[in-house]
């Protein structure tokens, strides 16, 4: 039997990274934390980050005080790091906003290249429905993250993706949390197709209806959960 490859919008491994130790460990925890593997109000111990780094602990206080000012970890003296607690309102601002912003976005899309728009957005299902099938929910969470982002960046409108960009790392966290605690991984991909089905049937008000429900559907599962009562 033939063994499957990846489509070619599987994720890319990245280049050799010559920043500063404290910024890629910043961006290496932030990673974690987007992807639902550091979950809200789990501790982050400065010496066994050193440890899995390799490095002294100094730069990895320095990463902290990075996610700090992102706002991602809480840092209290004394007490230690910990990954900052969703409240229910992180949840209901960020996914109100996605709902005006990809509305918008597609408004503008269907305006201009409504095709071409359809195309890549399968091509974003194709991949994450193969890294579905292989239950990888990391990858399947960043190509979720990647079909929102792929609508807002073929809107072609820089204060939207000013905005998007504003709330698009807490909205890549609580998807990450939603996915993970989502036992049909294939769901997912599912849930997807039909908002590109009516942009590719140039039914405007469908795909906003269809991306309006999904948005507001996928916030109603998070508020249900009970990430709100750690």
């Amino acid at each position: 039997m033939a063994h499957q490859t990846a489509p070619r919008e599987a994720l890319d491994v990245g280049a050799i990274d010559h920043r500063p130790l404290r910024e890629q460990i910043a961006d290496r925890l932030q990673e974690g934390i987007l992807a639902g593997e550091l979950v809200p109000g789990q501790a982050i111990i400065e010496t066994e980050v050193a440890g899995q780094f390799h490095v002294s602990r100094a730069p990895v206080r320095e990463a902290l005080q990075i996610l700090a000012n992102r706002g991602l970890v809480t840092v209290e003296p004394y007490r230690g790091t910990t990954v900052r607690r969703l409240e229910r309102k992180d949840v209901e601002e960020a996914y109100g906003m996605r709902s005006v912003l990809e509305a918008f976005a597609i408004r503008r899309v269907m305006k201009r290249i409504p095709a071409e728009t359809a195309a890549e957005l399968r091509r974003l299902c194709g991949s994450m429905e193969f890294h579905a099938k292989l239950g990888d929910w990391r990858s399947v969470s960043e190509l979720d993250d990647r079909f929102h982002a792929t609508l807002i960046r073929h809107a072609e409108h820089a204060i939207l993706t000013r905005f998007w960009n504003d709330i698009n790392m807490r909205v890549r966290q609580i998807m990450s949390l939603r996915n993970l605690k989502n036992e049909d991984i294939l769901q997912i991909v599912q849930n997807h197709l039909p908002i590109i089905e009516a942009i590719e049937a140039g039914d405007e008000s469908r795909a906003i209806e269809l991306t309006t429900r999904h948005i507001e559907t996928a916030g109603d599962l998070m508020l249900e959960q009970s990430l709100f009562e750690q």
